[in-house]
């Protein structure tokens, strides 16, 4: 496995690392491990089993390491491995016997996007020019980004960095010029979602317990529905982008967390959000955040009296009307919603203008190639490179294929006229999408999160490189642009074994409350099944 070994002979060194360490307990042998089924299994249950004394974490993690090795060669998953996951996982027990739990995380297995900062391991982004192995140099980052600090200090355990496409910007495929294709757990011969394709991969296929996704115009949203997972994109701001390669970084990009029940995404949330100094935008959350935190405000009743919009053309002009099958799932799923006392409302952006103000959205060209700077300026010391131009003159390539005419100096977007012209934009169109929300009286939006079953990997037998961004996605990019939260939530499966899920959506800052209405349907549904891997 790239980067990795085997997790077999990892184990077997643990013991010297503990006993240079001066421990008296050696690492669990492997014959002495329980028999842990990680199949399925979430942080809520893997703290209780900590707690009876069921498995340290070496074995958790070791039992996850085992099934990757399994399956990983077929699905892809991973572009990289961590290779101090098992002596994280040795520290943490000696600290859960010593101290008690360090944080809500503690010991359980989870991975990262690669576009996410692991210090001292290569980011690759997916791109190839970022990867030495791959023919291009190594981009290896001083620190943590700011979200994995804070799994850190709440006891995660990195199993390794998913893969995604170059630089995430794709919402159907997860195909990367470092790693190839990653295959949907569910169904090899579908598409798993982009650009969080991998780490989608991974907590469905149960190579990790959860993981981080990122995503500017569905990344999130798209993996987890191809995949069945609850999938959380933030409001704009609420979780820190620094250490983070940004697709579009001053307006989009969110991190945000994929899990297989409500309950863990909102732990997840707990521990990743909130402000920091690294990243000043995260300020705009505060006194936003439920004082308890997110996974204490979920309610089994949340859904009683609330009011919905249900999706349709007022919304969107592509991927309505819904594909056959998708209307006759949604239709049950209403009838569900109702069922635990809520109401909906047809299509309440019909005649609003809605769809016509989208489409006057401005660009702002400068951003990326801001972003970009800035994320590469903190890298630390360390790092070969600080910018486009240095890593040009170390690779003797043009970035991302671009000459220098092709691309946009790095002005700040507040300084330039285009920047100005998107936040006039969206200041106009959040007030439209508030008075939609107000006039009908809402507490949020009720979607199918695809219009259609998802595709095909290979669209096109005689075209086999075709690789069309078509996922039939209906919250994004509208969410993105105005910068909203969605979550996520399985409701059920198509007749060929492929998932139907649902999107919530809200207000700005209504993170809360989105998950208290998923966490409602889910525990009323119960519909998540495991995929059968190969």
């Amino acid at each position: 496995m790239r980067g990795f070994g085997s997790p077999r002979a990892a184990v077997a060194g643990i013991g010297l690392l503990l006993a240079s360490w001066g421990c008296e307990t050696p690492a669990p042998a492997l014959e002495e491990a329980p028999d842990i089924d990680v199949v399925e299994l979430t942080a809520e249950q893997i703290r209780a089993d900590y707690a009876e004394g069921r498995y340290t974490a070496v074995q958790l993690a070791q039992a996850f390491l085992d099934r990757t090795e399994r399956y990983e060669d077929l699905y892809n998953a991973f572009i990289s491995m961590n290779p101090d996951a098992l002596a994280t996982a040795a520290a943490l027990d000696r600290e859960y016997a010593s101290t008690g739990p360090r944080g809500p995380l503690h010991g359980v297995p989870v991975v990262i996007k690669d576009n996410i900062d692991q210090a001292g391991q290569v980011t690759t982004a997916g791109y190839d020019g970022f990867s030495a192995a791959a023919g291009g140099v190594d981009m290896i980052p001083d620190d943590d980004a700011a979200v994995v600090t804070r799994l850190r200090e709440a006891g995660a355990i990195i199993l390794g960095k998913t893969n995604l496409p170059d630089f995430a910007g794709h919402g159907t495929r997860t195909e990367s010029s470092v790693a190839g294709v990653t295959l949907n757990a569910y169904d090899v011969t579908r598409v798993p979602g982009g650009s969080s394709g991998g780490t989608a991969t991974a907590v469905n296929a149960s190579f990790a317990v959860l993981g981080l996704g990122t995503e500017t115009g569905g990344s999130i949203q798209n993996p987890a529905a191809a995949q069945a997972l609850v999938g959380v994109k933030p409001t704009y701001g609420l979780v820190p982008l620094e250490g983070v390669v940004p697709l579009n970084g001053s307006y989009a990009d969110v991190v945000g967390p994929m899990a297989k029940t409500v309950f863990d995404a909102a732990v997840a949330l707990d521990v990743l959000a909130g402000p920091t100094p690294e990243d000043l935008a995260t300020y705009a959350a505060a006194g936003h955040m439920p004082e308890d935190g997110y996974a204490a405000a979920l309610d089994p009743a949340a859904l009683a009296d609330r009011r919905f919009g249900l999706v349709g053309e007022g919304w969107r002009d592509t991927w309505l009307p819904l594909a056959e099958e998708t209307e006759a799932m949604y239709r049950e799923a209403i009838e569900a919603l109702r069922a635990r006392g809520a109401e909906t409302v047809e299509d309440p952006f019909a005649g609003t203008g809605f769809v016509e103000l989208y489409a006057e959205r401005p660009r702002v060209p400068s951003a990326s190639a801001y972003d970009m700077l800035n994320y590469f300026r903190g890298l630390g010391p360390g790092a070969a490179f600080h910018s486009v131009e240095e890593w040009e003159a170390l690779s003797g390539r043009p970035f991302r294929d671009r000459e220098d005419s092709e691309r946009p100096p790095p002005a700040r977007p507040s300084a330039t006229e285009e920047g100005d012209a998107f936040q006039g934009w969206r200041a106009e169109i959040r007030a439209l999408f508030r008075s939609v929300l107000e006039d009908s009286d809402l507490d949020g939006l009720f979607f199918p999160q695809a219009g259609a079953p998802i595709g095909d990997l290979v669209e096109d037998p005689e075209r086999p490189d075709f690789n069309p961004n078509n996922h039939p996605e209906l919250p994004s990019n509208v969410i993105n642009d105005i910068g909203l939260p969605v979550v996520t939530v399985p409701f059920g499966y198509y007749a060929d074994g492929t998932p139907f899920v649902l999107a919530f959506i809200g207000d700005l800052w209504t993170e809360a409350a989105l998950l208290g209405y998923a966490y409602d349907l889910e525990q009323a549904t119960k519909a998540r099944v495991p995929p059968q891997l190969r």
